[in-house]
């Protein structure tokens, strides 16, 4: 029972360590803040040294806690290896699935599929976060995340390539009534834009060129939005234009209840991809919804 309880404080050591606080730790084990605490002390008194620094505003690791976290961590993941490699023949996931989504695309896209998976399969459990932010997915303790452009940095990250986003130029008819129509990009500058906004700036809008090379313009930002699903609605409210993935804005173009401009300016793809940490690329649960997706990608579902 002992060696339980001291895996018990190791486990809720490396939470508490991933994310920064006993209250978050107690989130996401569903203990309380005391009970969190409390396995952290009793794990520090067992190891003879203090693994954190505790002030009334924060939490930080010692250079023991640091060395500790680091021979944890690796722990981890060879037994996580080790369970993927025991249930590898495993055909349907189960256990924990922690995954972070874009806010809008994975409340409209990929939360659905995950619903179903879970709905099928209900050994399968899911924690599923929706962020514009940067998720940092080993320390954090994300399993699978999804994402919408170039990836930068994946040092450390398997990355799957799912399908691509079309971005176009689109106000609603009752502004275009109202305001002339632009024939050039430098033209908006002229016109209200809504634009989204991301680690406190404004997103540029990609435009193409004649080389076929993409521009970065910042349209004037009539109106700064920190969600897609926001700016889709000022659009369509007739407050300006906005530059919008297709798959959002399709079905309202199809309608009429928006109009696509400077279309010979637009078009750009970027592109959206599953990233999960690569020693746990083999675990069944990430794996099969990993499989989903690229199903649902080649079939058309997620355009």
């Amino acid at each position: 029972m002992r060696r339980i309880d001291h895996f018990n404080g190791i486990t809720t050591f490396v939470i508490t360590a991933q994310l920064g606080s006993f209250t978050a730790a107690a989130e996401r084990l569903g203990l309380t803040k005391s009970a969190v605490s409390k396995n952290v002390g009793r794990l520090e008194d067992r190891l003879g040294v203090k693994l954190f620094q505790r002030s009334t505003r924060s939490l930080s690791l010692t250079p023991d806690g640091e060395a500790f976290l680091t021979n944890c961590q690796s722990a981890i993941d060879i037994l996580e290896r080790a369970e993927s490699a025991l249930t590898s023949h495993i055909a349907h996931p189960s256990g924990r699935l922690r995954i972070d989504l874009p806010a809008a695309f994975g409340r409209q896209r990929i939360l659905p599929a995950l619903l179903n998976i879970a709905r099928e399969y209900p050994e399968l459990s899911l924690t599923v976060s929706f962020s514009e932010r940067f998720v940092d997915l080993i320390d954090e303790g994300i399993d699978l995340a999804i994402r919408i452009g170039e990836l930068s940095d994946s040092s450390g990250l398997v990355a799957r390539k799912l399908t691509t986003q079309k971005l176009v130029i689109c106000a609603a008819p009752k502004y275009l009534y109202l305001n002339n129509e632009p024939e050039t990009p430098e033209e908006l500058s002229q016109h209200r834009c809504i634009v989204g906004f991301r680690r406190n700036q404004p997103v540029s809008w990609l435009l193409k060129e004649t080389n076929s090379r993409v521009k970065r313009y910042t349209p004037p930002a009539t109106y700064e939005f920190a969600d897609g699903e926001a700016m889709l609605e000022a659009v369509l409210a007739g407050c300006g234009f906005a530059q919008l993935p297709l798959w959002m804005v399709g079905e309202y173009l199809e309608s009429g209840e928006l109009r696509e401009v400077l279309q010979e300016y637009s078009g750009i793809e970027i592109p959206i991809s599953a990233l999960w940490p690569q020693n746990r690329q083999l675990l069944p649960k990430i794996r099969y919804v990993v499989d989903t997706l690229v199903e649902m990608a080649e079939s058309g579902l997620l355009d």
